[in-house]
């Protein structure tokens, strides 16, 4: 008791790990069949590992949905505010502590888009299989990362084991011949009516005006791109929230496919329920159905990967896997974001990352609880003890 009274935060944190670890959720999930995947492995750096207090948060924090975000940080960041308020010591210093809080979860968002750190590396035991990803951006697109070049890109996605790359940046078309460290391949993204389309291959410059103002503007965009021999490919969040009594229609007008998994923080909470749905239209018309890090330069991991084989077609030509903690985004409320996605973060972690947590409490612990000189607190109170002047 004279423990949990004086590190409550610490036995916490070790009753979830052990608690979480009676209900593991899988590293990775395929997101057509619900299935997990035998074939492909999440490989974790030492660093990653080593780390993995920060690591695990960072990903958290990574793959919240919009909405779940916002209810998340204001109820941590108030809980934190009326924590620091309540300690005792003067009024200064409870201010101080009561701003403290806050300005950590601040720090932590800014980390979380701009900290460079390891992260997983998908790895697939089938030679023949292309890691390809169907969607992403450069600073080329108007909401693109300043500074975020080819280059850049490319080397974002090899570190987690993609083979290639679609570039899809808004309404600019990508067709350079970049294949180091990965292929980055020709594409676009065209903004049109209340409708982002995913124009993958030989694509040609077309006039957007021709598809804009209603639906069926917005339509025949997918017959253009079939007359120049491209794919189109409907981007979520749009057809989730503006098109979805549409999706039909999308299919008669040479709709090639849909996207049912996207790591954006808008598009990150598709429900399940919906996915089926799209899976099940495609499954019907034969079209293919892809994941998309829709990464702008924000972020350093992605929550899906396309294992895409050579020479296959339609629904079968691409298979969507995805980590557990992003594709739980869609299926719970909002508000219960401050509780469940620490919960479920603690479910996501291996035997390894489970271990270096316990490490890092017991650590922090011991360190706490080293003797002291009077009026010393912890921390670097144990650096003066050793090292500062001597009483005589």
């Amino acid at each position: 008791m004279n423990l949990l009274r004086r590190h409550p935060i610490a036995v916490a944190l070790v009753a979830l790990l052990l608690v979480s670890a009676f209900h593991p959720l899988p590293p990775l999930v395929d997101a057509v069949t619900g299935s997990v995947p035998g074939d492909v492995e999440l490989e974790r750096p030492l660093l990653y590992v080593v780390l993995a207090p920060l690591s695990n948060v960072l990903d958290a924090f990574t793959f919240f949905s919009m909405g779940r975000a916002y209810w998340a940080l204001i109820v941590w960041a108030g809980a934190l505010a009326a924590w620091g308020s309540t300690r005792p010591g003067t009024i200064r210093r409870r201010v101080s502590l009561a701003l403290a809080g806050p300005l950590a979860i601040v720090l932590l968002g800014g980390a979380t888009v701009l900290l460079p750190r390891p992260v997983p590396r998908l790895v697939a035991s089938d030679t023949t299989t292309t890691i390809i990803d169907y969607h992403a951006h450069t600073e080329a697109s108007h909401d693109g990362r300043r500074g975020w070049t080819f280059a850049k890109l490319a080397a974002w996605h090899a570190r987690q084991g993609f083979d290639a790359s679609y570039v899809t940046d808004h309404n600019v078309i990508f067709n350079l011949p970049i294949t180091e460290p990965i292929r980055l391949l020709p594409g676009v993204e065209w903004s049109v009516y209340r409708q982002h389309v995913i124009a993958l291959g030989a694509v040609r410059p077309v006039v957007r005006d021709s598809f804009g103002t209603s639906t069926p503007r917005m339509l025949r965009l997918f017959g253009e791109l079939e007359r120049q021999g491209a794919l189109g490919i409907a981007s979520l969040p749009e057809y989730w929230r503006n098109h979805w009594d549409d999706l039909a229609a999308c299919v008669a007008a040479g709709a090639d496919g849909f996207e049912i998994v996207n790591c954006a923080p808008k598009a990150i909470g598709f429900p399940t329920p919906l996915r089926r749905e799209v899976l099940a239209l495609a499954q019907q018309h034969d079209l293919v159905v892809v994941g998309a890090s829709d990464n702008h330069g924000w972020g350093q991991v992605t929550c899906v990967w396309n294992l895409s084989q050579a020479g296959a077609h339609g629904y079968r030509a691409n298979r969507v896997v995805a980590r557990p903690l992003a594709l739980v985004q869609g299926d719970w409320l909002p508000w219960t974001a401050p509780v469940t996605q620490p919960w479920f973060m603690f479910r996501s972690l291996s035997w390894g990352e489970r271990m270096s947590w316990l490490t890092w409490v017991l650590v922090i612990l011991l360190y706490r609880a080293m003797p002291r000189r009077q009026g010393q607190t912890a921390g670097i109170g144990i650096l003066a003890r050793s090292f500062g002047p001597r009483e005589v």
